[in-house]
C-alpha cells in the first residue's frame, strides 16, 4: 500500500478508522485502510451523517482494483489506489457520497520519541575485525589486506598467509564479479578453503567411516538395513569441506544424542511404561483423638500406589491406603494446614481423616503427591489433567550460570513450591527467554540436561522458535508425544516501525488431545514513559501473530486457544518519580509490595481495559525482578549514565506470566514467583505453574446409529455493538464439535444516541454436534463472531461455554471483544440436547475445598438450597466473570447467567473475589460436581476473606474501584446490556423466550417489592458456628441456642421447611411457571440458627 498517499493509513484497525473519522466530522471524509477478512484487499471508509460506511476494494485476476459499491453500478477497474480515489470524488459512482476531504494519518507520538534514539545494534558478523571502517578511495580488496596486516599473524603457518594475501589480491575480485551475476559458487573462495583444509579433509575421509559404524551401532532399530546412510559421505572426497565438516558435527551430535537417550531410557523406563521415580516422601501430621492432638506421620509411596499412616517414622507399614481407596481429599479453607482424607475401607464404609500439617506448603505439597498417585495409576487410557511449567527470564546477553535447578522447581520468592514436590515432573515445559545470547541447539541442550538431572526424564522436543534474541522453547514428557498435533509457530517484529525484531514476539501453539495451546513469550518496548508504545505492540502482536486452527481467522489468539499462556518481559514499569528510588528500595526490603503495585502500569492499564483485557494473572508476593546490579540480588541498579545524562530505571516487575482459558474450564495456579540464585542477568527468571483440565480426543462408546441427534439451540440475541458504521450484521458460529461454520440471517437493528448500534437476531438457529454423548459435548465451547455484511469483517467475539446449558435454557451475557478491546455485548438464550450418558469424574474433582467457618462439618443448619442449584451451574470463570475485569464505574459481567438471586450475594452484603489467594482448587470445578459438601455458596465478606500463608501477611491491595465493584456487582445494568426480560421502560426490545423449566425471574432489572428484611449493616455480620476443628470436640456438641451465642442475629423470618439439609447436594426444582417463589428467592436470606428441622 502506498503510505506516502495521505488518505492511506496502512493496517490501522476498523475503530481507529471509525475514530478518525468521527473526529473529521464532515460528510464526505474518508480514508482507505487494509482489510481485516481478505488479504490483500482493503476497505475504503466514508464518513456520511454521522455514520461510517465501508466498501471493499478487492483485486482481480489481473490485480486490478475495484469497489464493491452499490447494485446497478457499473464495475470499474483501476491498476492504482491513486487512480480510484480519484475517480471517486466525481458524484455518482455508486458510494454513499462522493470523495471530498482526506483524513490524514496521525503520526504516532511515541515513534516521534524514539526518532532520536539510534537503532538497536544488529547481532555481529562472523568475521573479525569489522569495527575498521572502510576509506571510500580503498577498494574492498585493499580494505581487507589492510585489515590482514593490522592482525596477529604469527600464530598461522606461512604458506596460509600466502594462501590469504593471494586469494584478496587476485582472486577476492574475480568471486565478487560471480555474486553480480547471482552466481552462488565463488571459485576463489573455495580453491582457498580446498587448500587451507587440505590435511583436515584427509583426516575428515579417515574419521567419518569410523563414527558412521558407530552411529549405526546405536541406532534404535535393529533390523538390517536400517540406519544405513543413503549415501556414503566418505566415498566422496569432492564435497566442500565446509559440507564435510557440517556433516561431521551433525554426526558427532547425533552420537552424544543417541548415546544419552539410550541410557537415559533405560533408567526411566520398564516394560515400555514409565518407571515412577518420585522416592518415598513422609509428612509429620497431627490427628485430634478425644481433643488430644497426636503425632501421626503419613508416608506417600507414588510408585507403589500407597499412603501408609505410622505412630512413628520408623513404625511399622502395616495400615495403608491404595490409591483406589483414597475419594477425595478436602482442604480447610479456615485451618490452612488442616487437611481431610476421605477413603474406602475394606468394609466399604467411607472414613473421614482429619490431619494438621505443618503448614500449608507440606500441605499443598502432600496433595500434589497423592495427586500424581492418582493420575500414574489411574485405569484411565487418556488423562485429563496435565500439569504445565511456564518461565521467562531476560537473560541480558550473558550466558546462564552453571546451576539454574531452581528456576525449573519453582524455588526462591512468592508463591513456591515445597520440597517435597521437587521430583514431581511437569508436563510440559514453556520456556521463554529475551537477550538471548546462545544458539538455539545450544539452549534446547542446556535446559533439557537440567530437567533430566531434576527429573531423570529426557523431555521432547515439541517446537523452539526464535526472533533475534527472543525465544521459545517447548518440552514435553515422552509419553505424550503422540497426543501433540498441529504444531505452529510464528513471530512478530515490534521494534522501531514494526520492522527490527529486537523487540517482538514468538508464539507456539498445538493440539494436545482435544485440548488447544497457545503460549507466547514477548519483549516488549522498554522505558518507563513507553507505555502507550507497549500497548500498540501487545494489540500488533494480537492482531498479525499467526498460530492455532487457520479456520478461525476472525478471532483473534485470545479465542483461538482453549489454554492461551503470555509470558516475557512486558517491560511495564511502576510509574513514581524518580525521586522515590529509594524510598522503593526501601518499601521491598520490607516486602511492602501493594503500594507499588497499585502504581504498576501493567496493572493500570489492565484495570482501564486497554491490555490484556480477560486475562487472569496470579497474585504477585515476590519482589520486582528488574533491576539488579548482576552477581547480587541484594541491590537494584536504578540509574544509568548516558550522554543525555542520568537514566532511571526504577526496580519493576517487569517480567510477568498471565492466562486466559475459555469459560469452565480447569485451571489452578500452583506456584508465581521469582529465583533468588540466579545472577548473571540484571532480570531474575520468572516461573510459575499451572494445573490445567484438558479434554481427550473422545471416541464414543455408543452406537452412532442408533444414538439420539444432540443439538444445541441459541435463540433470542440481541447484540450492542460500539460502532458507528452504517451496514447489517449476521453472527457465525465455530466450534470443534461442528462440522462446519454457521451463519445466521441478518440482524434487524436500531441505533442509539451514544454511538452504539443494537442488532436482534430473532430466529433459533440450531446447531447440530457431530457426537452427541454428554462426555463429549460437556467439554466443547462455541466461539461467537458479529459480522458485517459490507466487508465481511468482525466487530466483536466472545465464547460461550455449552457445560452451563446441560439442563435447560440458560440466558447468558458475554463480553464482545475486538483486537483486545471491548466492542460491546451479546446477550442470548442457550440449551444443549444430549444423548443418555453420565460424564466420568475428572481427575482434578480429587481434591475439593470445605468451607469450615460458617457451618459444622456435618453441615447441620446450613441451607441445602444455597448450593444446590449453583454447584450445577456455577460459570464464575474469572476469565470471563466481570470481577476480574475492572474499570473505573464499569462493571463487565462478561460471563454470567440469570441464576436465581437467592445464590447471588446482594450489594452491600460483600462477594467473594474470584481472583483465588492461595490453593483454592476446587472453587470453580467446570464439572458440575459438588464442589463443597459444606455449602459452597456461602459467601464472606471482606473483612473475613483469608491471607494466604504461603504469601505471609500480605493481603491484596483494594483500591477504590475494586470497592465499587464490590458495592455495586449485582446492582440493576444498564438496559442496553441486560440480560433477562427488558424493563418496562425499554419498549424496543424484544421479550426472550421463557421455557417452562426456567420460572425466575431477573431481579435485577424489576423493582423489588418491599419485604421485611434485615438492613445492610446488620448483613456484614455473620454467625460464628463452630468448625470441626475448633475445640476439640466441638463436632459432636450439639448446637448452642441462638440467643446464648455471642454476635448472632436474631432469625427475621420463618424457617422454611421445605429447605431440608439432609439433601445437600441434590437439585431442588424450579417452581413451575405462573406460581411465585417464596420470599428468600427475591431477597437476601437471614443467617439460619440451630439445628435443621427434619
Amino acid at each position: 500500500m502506498p503510505s506516502f498517499q495521505p488518505w492511506c493509513h496502512g493496517t490501522i484497525t476498523r475503530s481507529r478508522a471509525e475514530d478518525l473519522l468521527s473526529k473529521a466530522a464532515r460528510d464526505g471524509s474518508f480514508l482507505i485502510r487494509g482489510s481485516e477478512s481478505v488479504q490483500g484487499a482493503y476497505a475504503l471508509c466514508v464518513l456520511y451523517q454521522n455514520c461510517v460506511y465501508t466498501y471493499r476494494i478487492l483485486p482481480n485476476e489481473d490485480k486490478k482494483l475495484s469497489v464493491q459499491a452499490s447494485d446497478g453500478v457499473p464495475i470499474r477497474c483501476f491498476s492504482m489506489l491513486p487512480e480510484l480515489v480519484e475517480a471517486y470524488y466525481s458524484p455518482n459512482m455508486g458510494l454513499v457520497t462522493h470523495l471530498q476531504y482526506p483524513v490524514q494519518k496521525e503520526d504516532e507520538v511515541d515513534e516521534e520519541s524514539e526518532s532520536h534514539i539510534l537503532p538497536p545494534q544488529l547481532p555481529p558478523r562472523n568475521f573479525p575485525g569489522n569495527d575498521v571502517k572502510d576509506s571510500d578511495s580503498m577498494s574492498l580488496s585493499d580494505t581487507y589486506l589492510m585489515r590482514l596486516q593490522n592482525m596477529d599473524l604469527s600464530i598461522i603457518p606461512e604458506e596460509h598467509q600466502q594462501a590469504i594475501q593471494e586469494y584478496f589480491r587476485n582472486s577476492f575480485s574475480l568471486d565478487v564479479e560471480q555474486a553480480q551475476y547471482g552466481y552462488p559458487n565463488l571459485p576463489g573462495l573455495k580453491k582457498l578453503t580446498m587448500a587451507i583444509c587440505k590435511n583436515l579433509n584427509s583426516e575428515i575421509t579417515r574419521i567419518l567411516p569410523v563414527l558412521e559404524v558407530f552411529h549405526r551401532t546405536l541406532d534404535q532399530p535393529l533390523s538390517p538395513g536400517i540406519g544405513q546412510f543413503p549415501k556414503q559421505i566418505s566415498d566422496d572426497s569432492g564435497q566442500s569441506v565446509s559440507f564435510r565438516l557440517e556433516q561431521l558435527t551433525k554426526l558427532l551430535y547425533s552420537i552424544e544424542d543417541k548415546a544419552k537417550v539410550s541410557m537415559f531410557e533405560s533408567v526411566a523406563y520398564e516394560g515400555g511404561h514409565r518407571k515412577s521415580l518420585i522416592p518415598p516422601v513422609t509428612f509429620e501430621v497431627k490427628q485430634e483423638s478425644l481433643g488430644i492432638p497426636t503425632k501421626m506421620f503419613l508416608k506417600v509411596d507414588v510408585e507403589s500406589g500407597k499412603l501408609f499412616l505410622k505412630k512413628s517414622k520408623d513404625g511399622p507399614e502395616d495400615k495403608f491406603f491404595v490409591h483406589n481407596k483414597i475419594l477425595q481429599l478436602v482442604k480447610s479453607q479456615k485451618m490452612h494446614a488442616k487437611l481431610v482424607i476421605v477413603a474406602e475401607t475394606e468394609k466399604e464404609k467411607i472414613l473421614r481423616k482429619e490431619f494438621v500439617f505443618d503448614d500449608t506448603k507440606k500441605r499443598e505439597g502432600f496433595c500434589q503427591l497423592l495427586q500424581q498417585m492418582k493420575n500414574n495409576h489411574s485405569e484411565k487410557p487418556e488423562p485429563d489433567m496435565i500439569t504445565v511449567f511456564v518461565g521467562t527470564w531476560n537473560m541480558g546477553n550473558a550466558g546462564p550460570p552453571h546451576n539454574i535447578n531452581s528456576w525449573f522447581q519453582c524455588k526462591g520468592q512468592g508463591k513456591t513450591q515445597d520440597d517435597t514436590a521437587d521430583h514431581i515432573p511437569h508436563d510440559f515445559y514453556v520456556i521463554g527467554t529475551q537477550e538471548d545470547p546462545l544458539g538455539e541447539k545450544e539452549w534446547a541442550d542446556t535446559v533439557k540436561g537440567v530437567l533430566r538431572k531434576i527429573t531423570n526424564i529426557s523431555f521432547k522436543q515439541v517446537a523452539i522458535h526464535t526472533l533475534w534474541n527472543i525465544r521459545i522453547v517447548v518440552l514435553a514428557k515422552p509419553e505424550h508425544e503422540n497426543r501433540i498435533s498441529h504444531v505452529f509457530s510464528d513471530s512478530v517484529k515490534t521494534g522501531i516501525a514494526n520492522t527490527l525484531g529486537n523487540k517482538g514476539a514468538v508464539g507456539v501453539s498445538f493440539m494436545f488431545n482435544g485440548t488447544s495451546f497457545g503460549f507466547v513469550n514477548s519483549h516488549l518496548t522498554s522505558g518507563s514513559e513507553k507505555k502507550l508504545r507497549r500497548n500498540q505492540n501487545y494489540i500488533n502482536i494480537l492482531r498479525f501473530l499467526n498460530l492455532g486452527d487457520k479456520k478461525l481467522n476472525p478471532f483473534d489468539i485470545t479465542h483461538r486457544f482453549t489454554h492461551l499462556f503470555w509470558l516475557g518481559d512486558l517491560n511495564y514499569r511502576v510509574e513514581f518519580p524518580s525521586t522515590e528510588a529509594e524510598n522503593i528500595v526501601t518499601k521491598i526490603k520490607q516486602q511492602q509490595y501493594q503500594e507499588l503495585l497499585s502504581k504498576d502500569q501493567l496493572n493500570m492499564e489492565r484495570n482501564d481495559g486497554k491490555v490484556f483485557l480477560h486475562f487472569d494473572e496470579e497474585e504477585i508476593t515476590f519482589a520486582p525482578t528488574y533491576r539488579f546490579e548482576r552477581d547480587t540480588r541484594e541491590k537494584y541498579a536504578y540509574t544509568k549514565a548516558k550522554a543525555t545524562g542520568t537514566k532511571y530505571n526504577l526496580p519493576s516487575w517487569c517480567d510477568r506470566v498471565l492466562r486466559k482459558s475459555y469459560p469452565l474450564v480447569h485451571v489452578v495456579s500452583q506456584a508465581y514467583g521469582c529465583t533468588n540464585d540466579i545472577m548473571t542477568s540484571d532480570h531474575s527468571p520468572l516461573f510459575a505453574s499451572f494445573e490445567v483440565g484438558v479434554a481427550s480426543q473422545f471416541v464414543s462408546k455408543q452406537d452412532l446409529n442408533s444414538a439420539p441427534q444432540g443439538g444445541i439451540q441459541i435463540r433470542g440475541c440481541v447484540a450492542t455493538l460500539s460502532t458507528k458504521s452504517k451496514t447489517k450484521f449476521f453472527i457465525e458460529y465455530h466450534s470443534s464439535c461442528l462440522e462446519k461454520k454457521v451463519k445466521t440471517s441478518e440482524g434487524e437493528k436500531m441505533e442509539h444516541s451514544d454511538g452504539s448500534v443494537k442488532v436482534w437476531f430473532g430466529n433459533q438457529v440450531e446447531l447440530t454436534p457431530i457426537i452427541s454423548d454428554p462426555e463429549y459435548l460437556l467439554d466443547q465451547h462455541i466461539l461467537i463472531c458479529v459480522k458485517s455484511t459490507d466487508c465481511d469483517e468482525s466487530y466483536g467475539e466472545a465464547c460461550v461455554a455449552l457445560r452451563a446449558a446441560q439442563f435447560c435454557y440458560s440466558e447468558f451475557q458475554v463480553t464482545l471483544t475486538h483486537h483486545g478491546e471491548k466492542t460491546g455485548t451479546l446477550t442470548g438464550v442457550i440449551q444443549l440436547h444430549t444423548s443418555v450418558g453420565k460424564p466420568t469424574e475428572k481427575l482434578y474433582d480429587f481434591i475439593k475445598i470445605e468451607k469450615d467457618d460458617t457451618v459444622s462439618s456435618k453441615g447441620k443448619g446450613c441451607d441445602a438450597n444455597k448450593f444446590s442449584v449453583t454447584q450445577s451451574h456455577d460459570i464464575s470463570n474469572p476469565n470471563y466473570m466481570g470481577m476480574s475485569f475492572r474499570s473505573d464505574n464499569v462493571i463487565d459481567k462478561g460471563w454470567s447467567y440469570s441464576m436465581p438471586l437467592k445464590n447471588l450475594p446482594i450489594a452491600g452484603q460483600g462477594s467473594k473475589d474470584t481472583k483465588k489467594g492461595g490453593y483454592d482448587v476446587g472453587t470453580h470445578s467446570p464439572t458440575g460436581k459438588p464442589l463443597n459438601p459444606m455449602g459452597e455458596e456461602e459467601k464472606v465478606s471482606s473483612k473475613e476473606m483469608f491471607d494466604n500463608p504461603l504469601y505471609g501477611a500480605m493481603g491484596k491491595p483494594r483500591g477504590k474501584d475494586q470497592d465499587h465493584q464490590q458495592k455495586d456487582l449485582f446492582t440493576p445494568p444498564d438496559p442496553n446490556f441486560t440480560t433477562s426480560k427488558p424493563a418496562d421502560g425499554d419498549p424496543d426490545r424484544r421479550p426472550l423466550p421463557t421455557p417452562r423449566n426456567r420460572s425466575y425471574t431477573c431481579s435485577e432489572t424489576k423493582p423489588q417489592p418491599p419485604t421485611p428484611i434485615t438492613s445492610h449493616a446488620s448483613a456484614y455480620k455473620k454467625p460464628v458456628v463452630p468448625s470441626r476443628s475448633e475445640g476439640g470436640m466441638a463436632h459432636s456438641r450439639p448446637p448452642l441456642p441462638s440467643k446464648s451465642r455471642p454476635g448472632m442475629l436474631e432469625p427475621q423470618n420463618p424457617r422454611d421447611y421445605r429447605d431440608s439439609s439432609e439433601l445437600p447436594s441434590k437439585q431442588r426444582p424450579p417452581a413451575r411457571p405462573g406460581h411465585s417463589q417464596p420470599h428468600k428467592d427475591m431477597h437476601p436470606e437471614v443467617p439460619k440458627m440451630g439445628r435443621s428441622v427434619k
